[in-house]
């Protein structure tokens, strides 16, 4: 271990809440879960495999088991469903986590392009361990406040279903592609780069929120967003456009919007329309957005938008469309 630098142990214990007390064999014991199945949570929470004798869980890892175990004592979850709920804990939280340390790290450090040194190691240690307390519930209120945002929308969906079959539901999505990102990430270093990325991303979220959609997924130079109707799509397109055009950190994007049946899975979005809509986007002039027939046929008689149709072309795995593209109307003189 480099000199001055934090006990890892110690750092892992306070974020923790406790102490590493117990091998695997102990918290299975302790817990009344299998082995196997022990073994099938550790992965899917994404923690690497440990020993049968290491000593690696705590009395949360414990009481953790134990809420798991009455859930499927209680028929609440089985096997399986209790695996997929994990995961999807797991990989939010590692993002989430990572975020956090590298935020942490960025503000305490005095040159953001070097790595945290034993000093920006030892604020963080010391911030974790008089506030922890106090950010581990804003988690939690997030959460609540998310999933009662998917549940109103999932009502929502189902109240507009009208004896639909089959889980595809029908969804405006839409993705926003920064211009020359390629050339951009050459000319820039990489923090230059990873900051136009986040101003980008804060941008897009922002816009999607308050518009009332849904930020289904960041890639980096790309964003894919959700909308329960057309007019809440176009008006988030429309919106994020002439945002990003105002900003002068970012480049001009472009975005391709489509509306048709959406299978939503794991907090993704799949299907035909999702590929038509990123197909849209590269057929998007800078600052411009492109929608799919079906899209334009849903605002084509709403007084706030003009639509232009543009010369049909092929697109590969969908054939040829006909796209449009979406405009705020001229103010009335």
């Amino acid at each position: 271990m480099s000199a001055g630098l934090p006990d890892p142990k110690e750092l892992e214990e306070l974020l923790l809440g406790g102490e590493l007390r117990y091998t695997r064999v102990d918290a299975v014991r302790l817990s009344g879960v299998t082995r196997e199945f022990s073994g099938r949570l550790w992965l899917a929470f994404g923690y690497p495999s440990m020993g049968d004798d290491v000593i690696a869980y705590t009395e949360g890892d414990v009481a953790a088991l134990n809420r798991i175990r009455r859930l499927m004592d209680d028929g609440v979850l089985d096997e399986d469903g209790v695996i997929r709920l994990v995961r999807a804990f797991g990989q939010t939280m590692t993002r989430l986590a990572e975020w956090q340390v590298n935020l942490l790290g960025s503000m305490l450090r005095d040159d953001p392009n070097e790595p945290p040194g034993a000093e920006a190691l030892e604020s963080i240690m010391e911030l974790a361990d008089k506030h922890i307390g106090e950010f581990e519930p804003l988690v939690v209120h997030a959460w609540r406040r998310q999933l009662a945002a998917a549940g109103t929308r999932a009502m929502a969906a189902a109240a507009t279903r009208d004896g639909e079959t089959g889980a595809a539901l029908r969804t405006t999505v839409g993705f926003a592609d920064m211009v020359s990102f390629t050339q951009m990430s050459r000319e820039l270093d990489e923090m230059e780069l990873a900051r136009v990325v986040e101003r980008f991303e804060e941008t897009a979220s922002d816009i999607v929120a308050s518009c009332g959609g849904r930020l289904v997924k960041t890639l980096g130079d790309e964003v894919l967003f959700s909308a329960a109707t057309p007019k809440v799509g176009g008006e988030i397109a429309l919106t994020i456009a002439a945002a990003v055009k105002d900003e002068t950190e970012v480049p001009d994007v472009r975005v391709g919007v489509a509306h048709g049946p959406v299978l939503p899975l794991m907090g993704d979005v799949f299907g035909t329309t999702v590929n038509l809509a990123a197909r849209l986007t590269s057929l998007a002039r800078p600052g411009s957005v492109v929608i799919d027939a079906e899209l334009a046929d849903e605002l084509e008689k709403d007084p706030d938008y003009e639509i232009t149709r543009i010369v049909r072309r092929p697109v590969r795995g969908l054939g040829i469309i006909q796209p449009y593209v979406l405009r705020r109307a001229a103010p009335t003189p």
